[in-house]
Protein backbone atom coordinates (compact mmCIF):
# COMPACT_ATOMS: atom_id res chain seq x y z
CA UNK A 1 0.00 0.00 0.00
CA UNK A 2 2.72 2.17 0.99
CA UNK A 3 5.25 1.64 -2.11
CA UNK A 4 1.59 2.51 -3.96
CA UNK A 5 1.01 5.08 -2.83
CA UNK A 6 4.64 6.45 -3.19
CA UNK A 7 4.61 5.52 -6.79
CA UNK A 8 0.60 7.42 -7.29
CA UNK A 9 2.31 10.79 -5.09
CA UNK A 10 5.21 10.88 -7.44
CA UNK A 11 3.76 10.66 -10.77
CA UNK A 12 2.13 13.53 -10.09
CA UNK A 13 5.76 15.10 -10.25
CA UNK A 14 6.54 13.95 -13.80
CA UNK A 15 4.73 17.04 -15.69
CA UNK A 16 6.00 19.78 -13.81
CA UNK A 17 8.51 18.46 -10.57
CA UNK A 18 12.11 19.32 -9.69
CA UNK A 19 12.87 15.65 -10.87
CA UNK A 20 11.46 15.44 -14.34
CA UNK A 21 12.76 18.81 -14.60
CA UNK A 22 16.41 18.09 -14.23
CA UNK A 23 16.61 14.91 -16.34
CA UNK A 24 19.75 15.05 -18.20
CA UNK A 25 21.09 17.92 -17.29
CA UNK A 26 24.47 18.66 -18.13
CA UNK A 27 26.95 21.31 -17.28
CA UNK A 28 26.86 24.66 -18.87
CA UNK A 29 30.73 24.64 -19.59
CA UNK A 30 32.45 22.59 -22.49
CA UNK A 31 34.39 20.73 -20.23
CA UNK A 32 33.66 16.94 -18.57
CA UNK A 33 30.66 16.83 -16.56
CA UNK A 34 32.04 15.50 -13.05
CA UNK A 35 28.90 13.05 -12.91
CA UNK A 36 28.72 11.73 -16.22
CA UNK A 37 24.86 10.95 -16.52
CA UNK A 38 23.95 7.24 -15.49
CA UNK A 39 22.11 5.26 -17.70
CA UNK A 40 20.14 2.11 -16.22
CA UNK A 41 21.81 -0.29 -18.06
CA UNK A 42 24.95 0.89 -16.47
CA UNK A 43 23.72 0.72 -12.91
CA UNK A 44 24.99 -1.55 -10.24
CA UNK A 45 23.20 -4.28 -8.32
CA UNK A 46 23.28 -1.88 -5.48
CA UNK A 47 21.86 1.08 -7.42
CA UNK A 48 19.43 -0.75 -9.65
CA UNK A 49 16.31 -0.81 -7.20
CA UNK A 50 16.98 3.31 -6.51
CA UNK A 51 16.64 3.61 -10.28
CA UNK A 52 14.05 1.47 -11.08
CA UNK A 53 11.90 3.55 -8.44
CA UNK A 54 12.87 7.17 -10.16
CA UNK A 55 12.07 5.39 -13.37
CA UNK A 56 8.58 4.51 -12.58
CA UNK A 57 8.42 8.48 -12.09
CA UNK A 58 9.67 9.55 -15.04
CA UNK A 59 10.19 8.62 -18.51
CA UNK A 60 13.56 10.31 -19.71
CA UNK A 61 16.16 8.92 -17.37
CA UNK A 62 17.73 9.75 -13.96
CA UNK A 63 18.97 13.35 -13.69
CA UNK A 64 19.20 16.56 -11.34
CA UNK A 65 20.28 15.54 -7.75
CA UNK A 66 19.84 12.07 -8.34
CA UNK A 67 22.51 11.31 -10.90
CA UNK A 68 25.16 12.00 -8.72
CA UNK A 69 23.12 10.37 -5.46
CA UNK A 70 23.18 7.64 -7.97
CA UNK A 71 27.12 7.13 -6.53
CA UNK A 72 26.03 6.71 -3.21
CA UNK A 73 23.04 4.81 -3.36
CA UNK A 74 22.09 4.26 0.32
CA UNK A 75 21.84 7.65 0.88
CA UNK A 76 19.87 8.31 -2.36
CA UNK A 77 16.97 5.86 -1.26
CA UNK A 78 17.35 7.67 1.83
CA UNK A 79 16.61 10.72 0.37
CA UNK A 80 14.49 9.96 -1.95
CA UNK A 81 12.17 8.98 0.83
CA UNK A 82 12.64 12.30 2.28
CA UNK A 83 12.23 14.12 -0.74
CA UNK A 84 8.74 12.51 -0.75
CA UNK A 85 7.37 13.30 2.68
CA UNK A 86 8.94 17.22 2.16
CA UNK A 87 6.82 17.61 -0.90
CA UNK A 88 3.91 15.68 -0.46
CA UNK A 89 3.49 14.55 2.83
CA UNK A 90 4.45 17.56 4.53
CA UNK A 91 1.96 19.54 7.01
CA UNK A 92 3.21 22.80 5.88
CA UNK A 93 0.30 23.52 2.85
CA UNK A 94 1.93 23.73 -0.85
CA UNK A 95 2.07 27.20 -1.25
CA UNK A 96 4.24 27.70 1.20
CA UNK A 97 6.36 24.93 1.23
CA UNK A 98 7.43 25.91 -2.57
CA UNK A 99 7.78 29.21 -1.16
CA UNK A 100 10.30 28.31 1.35
CA UNK A 101 12.17 25.63 -1.41
CA UNK A 102 12.50 28.91 -3.90
CA UNK A 103 14.09 31.41 -0.80
CA UNK A 104 16.72 28.68 -0.69
CA UNK A 105 17.26 28.34 -4.57
CA UNK A 106 17.84 32.04 -4.59
CA UNK A 107 19.93 32.18 -1.72
CA UNK A 108 22.09 29.80 -3.95
CA UNK A 109 21.36 31.16 -7.36
CA UNK A 110 20.31 27.04 -7.74
CA UNK A 111 19.48 27.02 -11.60
CA UNK A 112 17.82 24.14 -11.48
CA UNK A 113 15.62 24.47 -8.23
CA UNK A 114 14.61 27.55 -9.42
CA UNK A 115 14.02 26.51 -12.71
CA UNK A 116 11.95 23.23 -11.07
CA UNK A 117 10.28 25.02 -8.05
CA UNK A 118 9.12 28.80 -9.22
CA UNK A 119 6.48 27.34 -11.94
CA UNK A 120 5.32 24.76 -8.72
CA UNK A 121 5.25 28.00 -6.69
CA UNK A 122 3.37 29.67 -8.66
CA UNK A 123 0.65 26.78 -9.44
CA UNK A 124 0.48 26.55 -5.82
CA UNK A 125 -0.78 30.21 -5.40
CA UNK A 126 2.46 32.06 -4.99
CA UNK A 127 1.59 35.68 -6.34
CA UNK A 128 3.91 36.51 -9.37
CA UNK A 129 5.14 39.77 -8.17
CA UNK A 130 6.12 37.66 -5.18
CA UNK A 131 8.18 34.90 -7.16
CA UNK A 132 9.55 38.21 -9.18
CA UNK A 133 10.52 40.14 -6.31
CA UNK A 134 12.16 37.27 -4.87
CA UNK A 135 14.45 36.58 -7.66
CA UNK A 136 15.44 39.70 -8.24
CA UNK A 137 16.90 39.52 -4.43
CA UNK A 138 14.22 41.50 -2.68
CA UNK A 139 12.24 41.23 -0.06
CA UNK A 140 8.32 40.79 -1.53
CA UNK A 141 6.92 44.12 -0.32
CA UNK A 142 3.37 42.67 -0.12
CA UNK A 143 2.68 39.49 1.29
CA UNK A 144 0.38 37.81 3.34
CA UNK A 145 1.10 36.87 7.07
CA UNK A 146 1.74 33.46 6.27
CA UNK A 147 4.02 34.18 3.49
CA UNK A 148 5.81 37.54 5.59
CA UNK A 149 6.52 34.53 8.10
CA UNK A 150 7.80 32.20 5.73
CA UNK A 151 9.85 34.16 4.24
CA UNK A 152 10.80 36.11 7.67
CA UNK A 153 11.69 32.42 9.73
CA UNK A 154 13.92 30.79 6.38
CA UNK A 155 15.91 33.66 5.72
CA UNK A 156 16.50 34.71 9.48
CA UNK A 157 17.47 30.76 10.38
CA UNK A 158 19.55 30.19 6.90
CA UNK A 159 21.55 34.00 6.75
CA UNK A 160 22.14 34.25 10.66
CA UNK A 161 21.58 30.45 12.04
CA UNK A 162 19.03 31.28 14.37
CA UNK A 163 15.37 32.18 14.94
CA UNK A 164 14.72 35.26 16.88
CA UNK A 165 12.56 34.62 20.00
CA UNK A 166 10.42 37.39 17.66
CA UNK A 167 10.32 35.76 14.61
CA UNK A 168 9.50 32.20 16.44
CA UNK A 169 6.49 33.91 18.03
CA UNK A 170 5.02 34.97 14.95
CA UNK A 171 5.78 31.56 13.61
CA UNK A 172 3.65 29.63 16.11
CA UNK A 173 0.42 32.62 15.25
CA UNK A 174 0.18 30.35 12.38
CA UNK A 175 1.66 27.08 11.98
CA UNK A 176 1.23 24.54 14.42
CA UNK A 177 4.69 22.61 16.20
CA UNK A 178 4.98 19.93 12.85
CA UNK A 179 4.79 22.81 10.92
CA UNK A 180 7.11 24.47 12.16
CA UNK A 181 9.25 21.04 12.34
CA UNK A 182 8.96 20.67 8.64
CA UNK A 183 9.15 24.09 7.12
CA UNK A 184 13.06 23.59 8.88
CA UNK A 185 13.14 20.44 7.09
CA UNK A 186 12.06 21.32 4.16
CA UNK A 187 14.68 24.54 4.11
CA UNK A 188 17.61 22.90 5.44
CA UNK A 189 17.01 19.86 2.63
CA UNK A 190 17.22 22.27 -0.38
CA UNK A 191 20.25 23.84 0.68
CA UNK A 192 21.46 20.72 0.85
CA UNK A 193 19.87 19.49 -2.60
CA UNK A 194 21.70 23.26 -3.96
CA UNK A 195 25.09 22.23 -2.13
CA UNK A 196 24.45 18.40 -4.40
CA UNK A 197 23.44 20.27 -7.85
CA UNK A 198 26.51 23.04 -6.97
CA UNK A 199 28.92 20.53 -6.29
CA UNK A 200 27.74 17.81 -9.38
CA UNK A 201 27.50 21.49 -11.57
CA UNK A 202 24.07 20.35 -12.75
CA UNK A 203 21.98 22.86 -14.69
CA UNK A 204 18.73 23.17 -16.72
CA UNK A 205 17.80 20.90 -19.57
CA UNK A 206 19.44 21.71 -22.75
CA UNK A 207 17.81 23.95 -24.55
CA UNK A 208 16.29 25.75 -21.93
CA UNK A 209 17.13 29.27 -20.40
CA UNK A 210 19.35 29.46 -16.94
CA UNK A 211 16.88 31.34 -14.51
CA UNK A 212 20.12 33.23 -13.19
CA UNK A 213 22.95 35.25 -15.92
CA UNK A 214 26.37 35.15 -14.71
CA UNK A 215 27.38 38.46 -13.41
CA UNK A 216 24.27 38.88 -11.79
CA UNK A 217 23.99 38.92 -7.79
Amino acid sequence: MKSAILTSSMMLAAAGGWIAATMFAQPATSKEPRFPQLTMDQLSAAQKPLGEEIMKISSVGIGGPYNPLMRSPVLGQRLFDLFHYLRWETSVPTKLNEFAIIIIGRQWRSQVEWFAHAPLAAKAGLSADIIAEVKEGKKPSKMAEDEAVVYDFVTELTTTQKVSDETYARAKKVFNDQQIVDLTAVAGNYVMVAMMLAMAEETVPPGKESPFKVGEK
